[in-house]
């Protein structure tokens, strides 16, 4: 069974998917650290997770495109159980505009680790934040891993594919590598306690901290991108996950390796809900829990925004013995307590 004294290793830790993972491994007992260049996220981070779950965190500094810094920081962690992988530049309109600083931030910081995990020669765990990014527009609906992998979008998602295949030839001619891929779909929400959350630097890439913006006034209107979309109420279809769901998944796929439960040394799960909600459905979802009425207006379709993507998880449900459990309504609740905290 597994010695929850483990040591676990999480970069990018102060991200919105990370911090909350961090809860959910300290409250499972497992000692971290945590890795973070802050360039995306903030120290006060730090805080808010001390606050949740009463424990030190080791936190360092450091940016790992450095491939001296990051040799020394294994150095010093040589009896670590397991990394499991968030920092990276994320936001697809950005990729777009500056896709050399995505292509050398995203693919050398897993090199120089998986690198550093390779010198240990010793077994090591492995888990990789991915993204249904590398689905494209899937020919069949509910996406099960068996969709084949399209050409990317933008940079962003080139940079999700290209890593997987890293990892994948690294698990294949290195067999102490145990590495799970989960391909998240779309993280939203916050921890309960209002502690922790999403915080996008400038103007929201992501369809949620809009919409709670623009509810606590610090947006005048939301735009959405088309609504003549072949779908039931003419805008797009996204699978919405309470990223405390996506949290309990990092859990459940690290259990799986340090159990040895899992199949080969390298496996990649769809992390969602299973259920397609359309971006009207989420207004109306905030609406609800909100009681304020949402100035949006309907803007032009946005160039390439898929028109419907949503998970089968049943192999995460079978393999990894996870399920999302949180619904739209409850993750919207949480993003607005949330917002409330931060807007004051």
């Amino acid at each position: 069974m597994i010695n929850h004294s483990s040591k676990i290793i999480v970069t990018g830790g102060l991200g919105f998917i990370g911090s909350h993972t961090v809860v959910e491994l300290q409250s499972k007992g497992f000692e971290i650290v945590v890795v973070d260049d802050l360039s995306n996220s903030s120290i006060e981070v730090l805080d808010g997770i001390k606050k949740i779950t009463k424990k030190n965190i080791v936190f360092e500094n450091i940016d790992l495109k450095n491939h001296n810094l990051v040799e020394d920081f294994f150095n010093r962690h040589k009896d670590v159980d397991g990394v499991i992988h968030f920092a990276a530049s994320k936001a697809v309109g950005e990729s777009v505009k500056i896709p050399l600083e995505y292509y050398e931030n995203n693919i050398s910081s897993l090199v120089n680790i998986l690198k550093e995990l390779q010198k240990l020669n010793k077994p090591t765990n492995f888990i990789f934040s991915s993204s249904c990014t590398v689905y494209g527009q899937a020919e069949r609906l509910p996406i099960t891993e068996k969709e084949s992998i399209k050409k990317a979008e933008s940079p962003y998602g080139n940079t999700k594919q290209i890593c997987e295949e890293i990892i994948i030839d690294t698990a294949k001619s290195d067999k102490n590598l145990n590495a799970i891929s989960l391909r998240y779909f779309n993280p939203i929400g916050a921890h309960e306690s209002a502690e922790i959350g999403e915080l996008p630097l400038g103007v929201p890439q992501n369809l949620v901290p809009f919409i709670t913006q623009t509810g606590a006034g610090i947006r005048s209107e939301l735009t959405v991108f088309g609504n003549d979309y072949p779908t039931s109420d003419g805008t797009c279809i996204r699978d919405f996950i309470h990223v405390v769901d996506l949290a309990k998944a990092h859990i459940a796929a690290l259990n799986r390796l340090l159990n040895k439960n899992h199949g080969s040394n390298y496996e990649f799960y769809n992390i969602g809900t299973g259920k397609g909600s359309s971006v009207l459905e989420v207004i109306k979802s905030f609406e609800k829990i909100s009681k304020i009425k949402l100035n949006y207006k309907i803007g032009p379709r946005r160039i390439g925004d898929i028109i419907s993507a949503y998970a089968d998880t049943s192999k995460a449900n079978d393999k990894l013995k996870w399920n999302s459990e949180l619904s739209l309504d409850q993750a919207m609740k949480s993003a607005w307590k949330w917002q409330q905290k931060i807007s004051k």
